[in-house]
């Protein structure tokens, strides 16, 4: 009998626990947007200064297209930030949330903010991070002007790095490179973009990054489908990580000028699905979701 009631006693403790709310973050990746919203509401009522939540609140707003609303959380949390560690994480936060609205010229205020704040702390590698966010994100809403500006900004900030070992450096130089032959195909300077892309692969054949390797059929895809060799660009953007919002997308817009409407249309859904909120995804989910409807 004691056997029993122990054990009974285990599956209703179990089963208590099951029934836990899910807090708001859980809820997001659970892709259950007007739950996580009141779920991060419930979080300010309690902390009105709450970067987490003020953040949060500004995250489910930008992924429901909610885009002015959200950034005045953002704000916030900018505003109620107690640290600079939290600062340039809420700054960049603000900075994607522009992008999902599609203008990087409003998100480099807060890119530089953050760029600087690394830079006087003498944060290198971050400040480069910084910088290349700041460069994807206007190469994706079409500014290659400032695109190039910031990502010329992010490889030298990133080879600033005290102690630098040659692996660091093969890194920095090969994100430049990447980014030099995406910018060069957008622009129609094919021959241009070709010699960066040899020059990407040739940093990766010498192994020191192998993490990397992933973004190579990336840049190979891109490079290939503004070429107009939409087959090819297919071929390659399988190979890359298909998880990645804007692979997802990108690979509907090939299904889509391979005239292929059913997996161009469910592409265009997973990406439209994201939950994230990053740069790949400030510029997916309202690319799909407007293709979608």
């Amino acid at each position: 009998m004691k056997t029993g009631l122990l054990a009974a006693c285990l599956f209703l403790a179990a089963a208590t626990a099951q029934q836990a709310p899910l807090t708001g973050p859980q809820l997001v990746r659970l892709n259950r947007l007007p739950e996580a919203l009141s779920a991060f509401r419930a979080d300010l009522e309690l902390a009105p200064k709450s970067v987490a939540a003020n953040n949060g609140i500004g995250v489910v707003l930008d992924l429901l297209g909610r885009y002015d609303e959200a950034r005045t959380y953002f704000a916030k949390a900018i505003k109620s930030a107690p640290n600079n560690s939290e600062k340039v994480g809420a700054l960049r936060a603000m900075a994607i949330a522009w992008g999902f609205a599609g203008n990087c010229r409003n998100a480099e205020k807060y890119e530089r903010e953050a760029f600087d704040l690394y830079i006087s702390s003498n944060d290198y590698p971050n400040a480069g991070d910084t910088a290349d966010e700041m460069g994807r994100l206007c190469i994706d809403t079409g500014d290659f002007d400032l695109s190039r500006e910031w990502y010329a900004r992010g490889h030298g900030a990133g080879l600033e790095e005290p102690n630098i070992s040659p692996s660091r450096h093969d890194l920095w130089d090969f994100r430049w490179e990447h980014a030099q032959a995406r910018l060069d195909i957008r622009r129609g300077k094919k021959a241009d973009a070709l010699r960066h892309m040899e020059k990407a692969e040739a940093i990766l054949a010498k192994g020191t990054n192998p993490d990397q390797d992933e973004f190579l059929p990336y840049l190979q895809g891109y490079v290939a489908f503004y070429s107009g060799n939409y087959p090819a660009a297919l071929g390659y953007m399988q190979k890359a990580t298909l998880t990645d919002p804007f692979i997802q997308c990108f690979i509907a817009q090939i299904y889509e000028k391979l005239r292929d409407h059913a997996d161009s249309e469910k592409f265009y859904r997973l990406a439209a699905n994201t939950t994230a909120h990053s740069v790949p995804a400030a510029y997916a989910r309202p690319f799909a979701t407007q293709k979608l409807r």
